[in-house]
């Protein structure tokens, strides 16, 4: 079958869907909508549409990325706008169905807004009502949360593997020029120009040749890949081919991780199709080139992510980094030329083909072109996925679109890019999202990670918190990594406990310099970074732990106590004792309560619990010499 007659086909089920004269309600099932009770709300609606006796479509799709309106659902009914509901629950399913579905009532009080958009190459679908969506650029999320990931048609319908067709008729030189043009620059963290590599990958010697796919999503609090797997896998697939149309590779590669099944099933499954559709495998669209993936999943190793080691475990050995020169181009999976890319860097692809270099060119900076995809986390009231043109500001997507810091608290810092990108100020919130503005901030784009944080975030015990990770998934193959990263762990544990020295400061500072020049790959050369920016930016704190043995932001357990205020308890409330995990509240004979220092395990349960007309529990820092609990002495 030609592709004309599988675009024709994907089309007519398209608009039997679209126009088929009868409700469609989309519900998102991807990982986070299922952790949020998406399935309960699946199951609501078609025991509803039974009861009722309404002929409804329901369609399962992936994620749009609002995380914090999860599960949401979609409902489009003829002759009425589409509209989007959000924290659905199944009790709101009989009113969505009672009141829209039968009795044309929109529920707008249960609704987030209208959606506008066809997800195709023109309008991506947004909720105009919803600020956020005047401060995106929905590119590469477009079908996010739109179509049904495990139907392959509804992806050709919007557009969907045209790009490949138009490469299989395009010389491989054209294909190189085109993504050149488009200044694409790889999404994995690094940043080196895909049109580029492409080409030397073309040029270098030696068959076979191989494409992979850097699945391998680790960093704490990124979730962009696993979105774009379980909402979209067939833009992914169909950027593998066409990079292996160019290079005449024959099998492809997506190494992702053991955590992610959802995303490995929806993958498999849009494998399966796209053989059957004829897009992948032999003799693709009878062109006469034929290639095909396989998905591999490795044990969920941090160092996998790392090109070189991720080729290692491809291959059944250890996941360990190699010395380069050769670059993996030269010689990588197999010791042959091998394309590795991130999710996000051939998802882009197929839209660079489809709508031109130019077009992706024309979206961004200087020297960072498109959109960059994060995913917000931390304490911000809009957790989810961002997608905003290249050159946005953080507090663009901070405030705009996250809609702040939670319960409009101080913004204190941001972490981005992952465990081994930077801690930025508020001083740097007008820095522009691009890999130079990043790196010369001394943070990095890295796969998309952004943590917010407030002032109740120790910037001390963040740097220990992710250096922790970084030492633990240090793969132990060379000494500044392995023993360095190990050192600066143990540092910033005494600084913590209020062990610290004055010198540890500039200590920390020197071993970061020598990991960062010592370590064998990126991931060692990166690990210190969240350090380094904690002292640029926070010395304060520092000093404040190791002079003072104070902690500013109240978190540090070794420099906090609980205090219960005598003036201010209110006698015969037992709210503190109940909640005390270590029995360390005991009553004064006095009757007020008192906190032993030496059997309290810091939980705050008890300043939770204390009724706020008393307030009568308190945090402090540092710990007094001396705290007037004995209950020996009234």
């Amino acid at each position: 079958m030609n592709f004309e007659d599988i675009r024709a086909q994907a089309l007519t089920e398209w608009e039997a869907l679209e126009q088929g004269g009868i409700p469609v309600i989309r519900i998102g099932a991807a990982t986070s909508d299922r952790a949020t009770g998406a399935m309960e709300v699946i199951a609501a609606f078609e025991k509803e549409l039974a009861r009722v006796s309404v002929e409804a479509r329901i369609v399962t799709t992936g994620s749009v990325g609002y995380s914090n309106y999860e599960p949401l659902v979609i409902v489009s009914k003829p002759d009425f706008p589409r509209i989007c509901y959000g924290k659905v629950t199944p009790d709101a399913v009989t009113r969505i169905v009672e009141g829209y579905l039968v009795e044309d009532d929109p529920c707008m009080e249960l609704a987030l807004g209208t959606l506008e958009g066809d997800g195709g190459e023109g309008e991506a679908p947004h909720i105009p009502e919803l600020e956020r969506s005047e401060h995106e650029n929905r590119l590469l999320l477009r079908h996010c949360g739109f179509i049904d990931p495990e139907n392959i048609n509804h992806y050709i319908a919007l557009g969907g593997y045209s790009a490949l067709a138009g490469a299989l008729a395009m010389a491989p030189e054209q294909i190189i020029e085109e993504i050149k043009r488009s200044g694409l620059r790889g999404r994995g963290g690094a940043g080196f120009p895909t049109g580029k590599k492409l080409e030397s990958c073309f040029k270098a010697a030696g068959t076979p040749k191989y494409v992979i796919c850097n699945a391998d999503e680790g960093d704490p609090g990124a979730f962009m890949d696993r979105v774009v797997l379980e909402s979209d896998p067939h833009a992914v697939l169909e950027g593998m081919a066409i990079l292996a149309r160019t290079l005449n590779a024959s099998q492809g590669y997506i190494y992702t991780r053991m955590e992610y099944p959802l995303a490995v099933k929806r993958l498999k499954t849009a494998i399966e199709q796209a053989r059957e559709m004829g897009v992948l495998g032999e003799n693709i669209l009878e062109s006469g080139f034929s290639f095909d993936i396989e998905v591999f999943q490795g044990a969920g190793a941090f160092i996998c992510g790392e090109s070189s080691a991720l080729m290692y475990s491809l291959e059944g050995k250890r996941g360990f980094p190699r010395v380069r020169p050769p670059q993996s181009i030269e010689s990588g999976f197999l010791q042959k030329p091998t394309q590795l890319n991130n999710v996000k860097t051939y998802a882009y692809i197929p839209i660079i083909l489809n709508r031109g270099g130019d077009f992706f060119a024309g979206i961004g900076s200087e020297r960072s072109k498109g959109t960059a995809v994060f995913a917000l986390a931390g304490k911000v009231e809009n957790v989810g996925l961002v997608e905003v043109p290249m050159g946005a500001s953080l507090r663009e997507v901070i405030f705009d679109i996250g809609g702040g810091v939670k319960a409009g608290r101080p913004f204190k810092a941001v972490q981005i890019g992952g465990p081994s990108g930077g801690c930025l100020p508020e001083s740097f919130l007008d820095t522009s999202i691009d890999f130079d503005s990043l790196a010369q901030a001394g943070a990095i784009m890295g796969s998309g990670g952004m943590i917010v944080m407030d002032h109740d975030n120790c910037m001390v015990d963040t740097a220990r918190f992710f250096l922790e990770f970084t030492q633990q998934e240090s793969c132990g193959k060379c000494v500044p990594c392995r023993l360095g990263t190990r050192q600066m762990l143990s540092i910033l544990e005494d600084i913590v406990a209020g062990q610290g020295k004055p010198e540890d400061i500039d200590l920390l500072a020197d071993l970061s310099e020598d990991i960062l020049k010592g370590s064998l790959c990126g991931l060692g050369k990166s690990a210190p970074n969240p350090v380094l920016t904690t002292i640029r930016y926070f010395r304060d704190e520092y000093e404040a732990h190791i002079l003072e043995k104070r902690c500013p932001a109240l978190q540090c357990r070794a420099l906090i106590a609980y205090y219960i205020i005598p003036e201010k308890c209110a006698r015969g409330c037992e709210h503190c004792v109940v909640v005390c995990p270590s029995e360390a509240i005991t009553e004064h004979p006095r009757r007020y309560k008192v906190v032993n220092d030496e059997k309290c395990v810091k939980c705050g349960n008890c300043l939770e619990v204390c009724p706020s007309e008393y307030s009568a529990v308190v945090k402090v820092s540092p710990v007094p010499a001396v705290l007037d609990q004995a209950v020996s002495n009234p």
